[in-house]
């Protein structure tokens, strides 16, 4: 088996995965802070490293997934304020409405799913090492981390101190020794929430959150660490100065990161007004049109999302959705062949894609050739032992390609659940009374079986007036909305 690449972010170059303790992968993504729908960079980065999991169990790695929730922060508090509501309402109820849109998604629950307010005592144990070991600092209720006292700091988004320094600034309020000091401590503040600690009442900084769950339940070192590419500074920048310096030992040994979404080649964004939900997206297209949108973009480059972008994949996922359901159809009742040339080539080309950074959009272009050819077994299957080794090949090619999906995240329904709830969604859409294409599609099945072709003919086209398609099946006629 050729080694699994991955593009590190720390040494700007691809790397061999090579596990701390094989065949076991930890990783780590930094989770959403919990004051509002998920929108739909959310959806790319945990579509992006769904997939990730998914490719290394496949390959036989004993994956443990952490993905955390930040619950308690300043934009909560914000919010709860805006609302009259407590900050830990606030937060559990947008925890319901993220789990909400990643089931919509196809991204599966990680392995554990930690909370920032279950986690004080691991949080204040670590800024207790740090404060022994004199890389933090107390002031006045805060404690702050000592940036100048950690000598590799900027070695991850690759900037110098003296740089960082030039533009660093003290917020009001803020008892630091230099400005480029992080808060891992904050003192309470009248109305908000706040634990004790030997500092006085208060709550954990952003940063030192991930750097003490991913400890508790990875260990010091571990495998993976990953998230947007925001992140990278000065989040996770602060999460190696804080894990090092409490550990001596080195934190994440691959960085991975995912691209910007971009709309009118501006980054998304509330403040530019061109922000959209996830719960947006879906109420408008297939949730899996929205993921096979995502997966065409590398995960590592920009990806420029439009409302056309997504159509174009909800289209393709009606064609790859009907192709399934064309071959159920066709192949019920009839023994699969062992795996043929198509299966290997799809198997040896989606490894080569996804073992390289996870290429996800050469994965997608693996399964391009074996659907056309699923199609044409299905379409023209010939007769004879000819149609029983074509149906048969189908049968095979679609077990495969189901297997390939299930990898990405796709086709993970019964193809005519998938197909019957989107006739309707199209048809309630078109304003089509849906109760009157069928009584036509009875009409012309009987016109049919009584051998009145020229009746058959004329319901056809008047239900071609109405925007029905008509596909004849071995097993009856088929109907859909047209495009």
């Amino acid at each position: 088996m050729s080694p699994q690449r991955i593009f590190d972010t720390l040494s700007g170059e691809k790397v061999d995965l090579v596990p701390l303790r094989p065949p076991e992968v930890g990783i780590y993504v930094c989770g959403p802070t919990v004051y509002d729908m998920s929108h739909i960079g959310h959806a790319r980065v945990y579509v992006a490293f769904d997939v990730v999991v998914r490719w290394l169990r496949h390959r036989g790695y004993r994956v443990r997934y952490v993905r955390n929730y930040t619950d308690v922060d300043d934009k909560i508090i914000q919010r709860a304020n805006e609302l009259h509501e407590p900050p830990s309402a606030v937060s559990e109820r947008f925890i319901r409405e993220y789990q909400i849109d990643m089931a919509a998604l196809g991204v599966r629950p990680a392995d554990v799913e930690p909370k920032v307010t279950d986690h004080l005592a691991e949080i204040l144990a670590l800024i207790e090492r740090l404060v022994a070991r004199g890389l933090a600092y107390a002031s006045q209720g805060d404690v702050y981390f000592s940036v100048r006292a950690f000598p590799g700091y900027g070695k991850l988004s690759r900037r110098k101190l003296d740089d960082l320094r030039a533009g660093a600034r003290v917020e009001p309020g803020e008892q630091k020794r230099d400005p480029l000091d992080f808060a891992l401590w904050k003192a309470a503040k009248p109305g908000e929430p706040a634990w004790p600690s030997p500092w006085g009442p208060g709550r954990p900084g952003w940063h030192i959150e991930c750097s003490a769950m991913s400890e508790k339940y990875l260990g010091v070192s571990f495998d993976l660490h990953a998230g947007g590419k925001d992140l990278v500074f000065p989040h996770h920048e602060n999460e190696i100065a804080q894990s090092e310096g409490a550990s001596g030992e080195p934190f994440a040994r691959v960085w991975m990161h995912n691209g910007f979404v971009t709309v009118d080649e501006e980054k998304m964004s509330k403040s530019l007004g061109n922000f959209f939900t996830i719960r947006e997206v879906t109420a408008k297209f297939e949730p899996e049109a929205l993921r096979l949108f995502l997966l065409g973009t590398h995960y590592r480059s920009p990806i420029a999302f439009s409302d056309k972008g997504v159509a174009e994949a909800e289209r393709r996922l009606d064609y790859l959705y009907e192709s399934l359901g064309k071959a159920d159809l066709a192949t019920a009742g009839v023994e699969p062949l062992p795996n043929g040339a198509v299966e290997e080539a799809l198997g040896r080309e989606l490894a080569a894609a996804m073992d390289d950074d996870f290429n996800t959009p050469g994965a997608l272009g693996a399964l391009s050739a074996p659907f056309s050819r699923l199609n044409e077994l299905c379409e023209k299957p010939g007769k004879g032992e000819q149609r029983r080794r074509s149906l048969g090949e189908a049968s095979s090619l679609a077990k495969a390609l189901r297997a390939a999906g299930a990898l990405l995240g796709l086709f993970e329904r019964e193809p005519q659940l998938y197909l019957d709830a989107r006739r309707g969604k199209l048809a309630a859409a078109r304003g089509l009374d849906v109760a009157q294409v069928e009584r036509l599609m009875a009409d012309r099945a009987a016109a049919r079986a009584a051998k009145d072709f020229a009746r058959a003919d004329a319901l056809r086209a008047e239900l071609a007036a109405l925007g029905v398609e008509i596909m004849d099946t071995p097993r009856g006629a088929q109907w859909k909305v047209g495009s």
